[in-house]
């Protein structure tokens, strides 16, 4: 980032002109989950950084926020363009009051320290973090981290242990920042958004980390031709459910249409089939199965196969997950067979994507007390796969390429079903000829998107929310991979 921006300003870029951008996107990411204008407190430093929450603050203020800023240093301290960001706020139309009082929520932006600062913190700095922080506890205020939250290194991830701000959303300028994406930050840095800035270009070595983002992942979805037909878009053959689980293969099957499968094919054993086909997707073809070993000769492009599938018939999953030669999604049960006998992995007829949780990666492989990232990294390099590791920073790897981590998302989808639909919606991405690797990057991020949405939007709660709420919002989540708004 520090390279890219003495690249700029060789060009005769501005510090001006990428503070207005920065505050700009700052201000759109925080208009993106709050829609409504609500009131807005910001801490912001005598550096850059706090300039670019002012940009922010103005930008928020003419759109009907209620703004009361707070400097923890004499504004006369502040860098010359700071305090003129702080005139600039100061100028504009300020709220009416009767709007003020109906103000549905408090936004805090961080913009108290940016990158090139260490983790300890010294006063004024700590005891503005300390009211930060009090303020998210006491009064449920949402932060919002300018570019990385006080208190956190962006190199390392190291953190001060005790004062550190606790940010829900990080909207970090430029680039992702490595410090960002460590395990140890996750609980600090929470959502993750990418303000892109024009005229910012990176080094062109290539990257060892990725960061999932709109405008990463929007041009690998192409639109379609005008022209298009449903056997352009794959057959999925959906191998899932069992007795008491049937749920789990009919939210896989409307993950895959909802991602824009063509056909999708769903398999189950003869117990379940005539509750599975009164219950299924309409758009979806329900089929009997005796023996899995059978679906070797299915004319399916894509298998997603495991969610409720049981482990009564291991021996024949296990025969279909080595020998079929399509592209598979391999998830939840499937995993389960697979741990036994790992060493199939290494000769799969077809590329295979295994999406696990933290506790099917340990049955999978000794974890150890390795970084989610050095798990990855083990595991591909052991086996020819793409790994999907689910979680707060869902990681997807694969042998010689980037490392990717997805960015959206939120506890709300520590829940049943989740992973049954993420399994269904990259099957169905998978089916329109992407590579395994990308539709394990655009379906967790989709599938996450999704779940913002129906909480920021919708109306669903943290506790509320269903994997039902995020089939339902996939097609927003899809839109705005193409159309980004920061």
């Amino acid at each position: 980032m520090q390279a890219a921006e003495q690249a700029a300003l060789a060009r005769q870029i501005t510090v001006e002109d990428l503070m207005d951008q920065a505050g700009t996107g700052v201000a759109r990411t925080v208009r993106q989950f709050f829609p409504e204008p609500g009131s807005c407190i910001v801490f912001a430093g005598k550096g850059h950084n706090g300039g670019d929450a002012l940009v922010a603050a103005e930008q928020l203020q003419r759109a009907g926020w209620k703004i009361d800023t707070r400097l923890p240093f004499p504004e006369e301290n502040c860098s010359e363009l700071t305090r003129e960001k702080f005139k600039a706020l100061r100028k504009s139309p300020a709220t009416p009051a009767d709007v003020v009082d109906r103000a549905p929520y408090t936004i805090i932006l961080d913009g108290l320290l940016g990158t090139g600062s260490k983790s300890f913190l010294r006063e004024p700095i700590r005891s503005a973090a300390r009211e930060i922080n009090r303020l998210r506890r006491e009064e449920n205020a949402f932060v919002f981290a300018v570019d990385l939250p006080t208190g956190l290194d962006a190199d390392s991830g190291e953190n001060d242990p005790e004062d550190s701000i606790v940010a829900d959303f990080t909207v970090t300028i430029g680039f992702v920042k490595h410090g960002l994406i460590v395990d140890s930050a996750i609980d600090l840095v929470g959502r993750i958004e990418v303000v892109p800035l024009s005229g910012l270009w990176p080094d062109t070595t290539p990257p060892n980390e990725l960061a999932a983002s709109p405008h990463s992942l929007g041009p690998i979805l192409a639109r379609r031709k005008f022209s298009a037909y449903k056997n352009q878009f794959g057959r999925i053959g959906v191998v899932a459910g069992s007795k008491g689980f049937i749920g789990a293969a009919i939210m896989t099957a409307e993950g895959a249409l909802r991602a824009g499968a063509g056909l999708v094919d769903v398999f189950v054993p003869d117990e379940i089939y005539e509750i599975v086909a009164s219950s299924a997707p309409m758009e979806a073809m329900v089929k009997s199965v005796r023996r899995y070993r059978d679906l070797l000769e299915e004319k399916v492009d894509v298998w997603a196969l495991g969610p409720g599938l049981g482990k009564s018939r291991a021996a024949e999953v296990l025969n279909l997950i080595e020998k079929a030669p399509q592209p598979m999604i391999v998830d939840a049960d499937g995993l389960n067979i697979v741990a036994e006998k790992i060493d199939i992995l290494r000769n799969c007829s077809g590329p295979r994507l295994l999406t696990p949780h933290p506790g099917e990666m340990q049955r999978l492989t000794d974890v150890g007390k390795m970084a989610r990232a050095g798990i990855a990294r083990n595991f591909c390099d052991r086996f020819p796969i793409t790994l999907l590791l689910k979680g707060s920073r869902t990681i997807v790897c694969e042998r010689s390429k980037p490392i990717s981590y997805n960015t959206t998302g939120n506890p709300g989808m520590a829940s049943g079903g989740m992973g049954d639909v993420l399994t269904g919606v990259c099957a169905g991405l998978a089916g329109r000829e992407l590579s395994l690797f990308d539709s394990g990057r655009i379906g967790a991020w989709a599938c996450g998107r999704a779940a913002e949405i129906s909480i920021f939007q919708k109306g669903a709660s943290e506790e509320s929310l269903l994997a039902s709420d995020v089939l339902a919002n996939l097609g927003d989540a899809f839109n705005e991979l193409r159309n980004p708004s920061v």
